[in-house]
């Protein structure tokens, strides 16, 4: 495969509301697979997420954003809270907005069910004998024992008599640390995906489409055969580029709290560690 683009991988066959034959899972398996191996990314069309329910979120997560800082800081974690890992922070949801509690509940519901399907998938790919394996990992989504999370991120306009170094990033060369990430970007881009030969290739969306990526957790699990890419954002250069604002919506999966992560290979080329263990010793590294 050639790693100076992204795949785009066609999830017709097991969208939203679909099933299809494991002959088919097979071959979609294999295909998501290569491009994991190669690259850690792809990205999904033909998902069985609706477009008007992406725009929904992005949105509503605008108009929030969009407030003066004042409306927004009665929102903010309090920085003692911000690596809180024993449970789901219960917050209030700003009550003049009441669009933004239910758009992006329903993208978290759809986003729960097409993570499921994508780690069905890989099972596949990896041919394992327990095709459920990744099911049975997050079956606790949505609760204090499981830390997955939907995350909507805005970058505001750059005003113009700022000065952008060169190479100047917005967010710098990381990799995300649970097993699965969709991505939901806007139309202004900015990513960019390091490959194996150091280069890094630009994530440019292509419209219904949600870009995919692996994390450090399913590197860990396939004893390095699937790759967690680094990856950054880059500030933009251009006039009109740095007036613009720019949105994502990421959906973060994380394993449920007490599953234990294992060479799938039976390799032991790393530790077992359980999920959240895993998870906090992350965070210890990082901050």
């Amino acid at each position: 495969m050639n790693t100076l683009y992204i795949p785009v991988i066609d999830f017709q066959a097991y969208a939203l509301g679909q099933d299809c034959p494991a002959a088919d899972l097979d071959k979609l398996g294999s295909e998501m697979c290569k491009a994991l191996e190669d690259i850690g990314f792809c990205y999904l069309k033909n998902h069985g997420i609706s477009q008007d329910v992406i725009n929904d979120a992005f949105s509503s997560s605008r108009k929030f954003f969009m407030q003066p800082d004042e409306e927004k800081e009665k929102f903010a974690r309090s920085k003692s809270k911000i690596l809180t890992l024993d449970g789901l922070e219960k917050r209030e949801w700003p009550s003049h907005f009441p669009e933004l509690k239910s758009s992006m509940e329903i993208l978290w519901d759809k986003g729960t069910e097409l993570s499921l399907k994508v780690f069905d998938v890989i099972a596949y790919g990896l041919n394992l004998e327990d095709k459920q394996f990744f099911r049975k990992c997050h079956k606790l989504i949505g609760t204090p024992n499981n830390k997955s999370l939907l995350r909507s991120l805005f970058y505001p306009e750059i005003p113009a008599d700022y000065e952008i170094k060169e190479g100047q990033l917005r967010c710098g060369e990381h990799t995300d640390y649970g097993p699965l990430t969709l991505l939901f970007q806007d139309e202004v881009g900015g990513l960019e995906v390091r490959n194996q030969d150091g280069q890094f290739v630009p994530a440019t969306p292509i419209p219904g489409t949600i870009l995919v990526n692996i994390g450090d957790t399913l590197q860990r699990w396939t004893a390095d055969k699937l790759i967690a890419t680094k990856h950054r954002i880059l500030m933009p250069s251009a006039n009109m580029e740095r007036g613009q604002t720019r949105q994502s919506i990421a959906f973060f999966t994380f394993s449920d709290d007490d599953v234990m992560i294992e060479c799938l290979d039976k390799s032991n080329k790393y530790k077992p560690i359980k999920s959240i263990d895993n998870l906090n010793s992350k965070f210890s590294l990082t901050y």
